[in-house]
């Protein structure tokens, strides 16, 4: 596994988290604003996502692999934001499913 993708993915997926779920509580905020601000937001996740994927394909990562490494990356980011930020709480039941997909997680890179 490359550190350099697991890193850009992690950046990436914080900008993210923030374009699509950090105007949630701006509840002034016109719909269009929000959406041109989220666009903004997002173009700094697309300019880590892209390398982040091409850096791991390029290291031998399969497009599986990324995108699995992607979406447990997107869960945990969020599941720390959504705590943190959005002040929700963390319950058991979202913990086992973080553990199945930690399994898929294996599953997808045992040889």
């Amino acid at each position: 596994m490359n550190f350099k993708t697991i890193g850009l993915l992690i950046a990436s997926n914080i900008f993210m988290t923030f374009a699509w779920y950090g105007l949630l509580k701006e509840k002034g905020l016109t719909m269009w604003k929000a959406v041109l601000l989220s666009w903004c937001i997002a173009f700094f996740e697309y300019s880590l996502m892209i390398p982040a994927n091409r850096i791991g394909y390029l290291n031998g990562m399969s497009g599986f692999q990324l995108k699995i490494t992607q979406e447990v990356i997107t869960l945990v980011v969020f599941a720390i934001f959504a705590v943190l930020y959005l002040k929700e709480p963390l319950q058991w039941k979202y913990l086992v499913s973080f553990a199945f997909l930690l399994g898929a997680v294996y599953f997808m890179f045992k040889k």
